[in-house]
C-alpha cells in the first residue's frame, strides 16, 4: 500500500498544505518516511490523516471562485466500526463548506471497502450544499458502489454511468468539473 500515492500532477497549481484556507495548510509531508498505516500496511506519507483510523484522503483541488472542491479517498472507508464519515465531514468538509464550496468530487478507486452505519451525517453534508450543489462519486469499485446502495446513501452521491470509469487524470481540474457539472445538469433534466 506505501506504493499507492496521491495523484500529484496537479501540483504545480494546488498544493492543501499551501491553501491558507485548507484544513491541512501548513503541514510538512516527507517523500521517503511512512507513517500512517491501515491494519498495519504502511501507506505513502502524502496522503493526509483527518481522524479516521483506516480511511485517508488528498485534496488535490479546489477553487473558491467555481466553489468546487477535488478530494481522492484510499483506505476502508468504515462507518460501522470508526464513524469514519463523521471524521470525514466535521475535519474536512465542514471547512470546505464554511468557505463556500458547494460542489464535491471524491475519487474513490482506492477505496478497497465500505462499511455503513447511519446516514446522519450524509443528509447533513447534502442539506448544507447549495441548492444546486452535488456530490459526485467518481471510479468507485462496484462492491463499494453497491454498498453505497444497500446503505442509501446513493440518495446523496451521483454516481454510475460515466462516472465509474471516467478517465479523469487526463483532464485538468477546471475540465473535470465542467464535464462533471454538465453531466450531472444533463441527468437532472435541466
Amino acid at each position: 500500500m506505501h506504493n499507492i500515492e496521491p495523484f500529484y500532477n496537479w501540483e504545480n497549481i494546488y498544493r492543501s498544505s499551501k491553501d491558507t484556507k485548507s484544513p491541512f495548510y501548513g503541514k510538512k509531508y516527507s517523500d521517503t518516511v511512512c507513517h500512517n498505516t491501515i491494519y498495519n500496511h504502511y501507506i505513502h506519507p502524502q496522503w493526509d490523516e483527518f481522524g479516521s483510523q483506516t480511511l485517508y484522503i488528498k485534496i488535490l483541488f479546489v477553487d473558491y471562485e467555481k466553489h468546487y472542491a477535488i478530494i481522492e479517498l484510499l483506505g476502508e472507508w468504515n462507518d460501522t466500526l470508526y464513524n469514519d464519515i463523521m471524521f470525514l465531514y466535521r475535519n474536512v468538509i465542514e471547512t470546505l463548506l464554511d468557505k463556500g464550496i458547494t460542489y464535491f468530487i471524491l475519487i474513490g478507486e482506492n477505496v478497497l471497502d465500505f462499511h455503513s452505519d447511519t446516514d446522519d451525517y450524509y443528509a447533513e453534508w447534502f442539506d448544507n450544499l447549495d441548492s444546486d450543489g452535488w456530490i459526485a462519486a467518481l471510479n468507485f469499485r462496484n462492491h463499494v458502489i453497491n454498498e453505497f446502495s444497500e446503505a442509501n446513501i446513493d440518495h446523496y452521491f451521483v454516481f454510475g454511468g460515466q462516472f465509474d470509469e471516467l478517465p479523469w487524470r487526463n483532464l485538468q481540474p477546471y475540465q473535470l468539473f465542467k464535464l462533471i457539472d454538465e453531466s450531472i445538469t444533463k441527468r437532472l433534466g435541466f
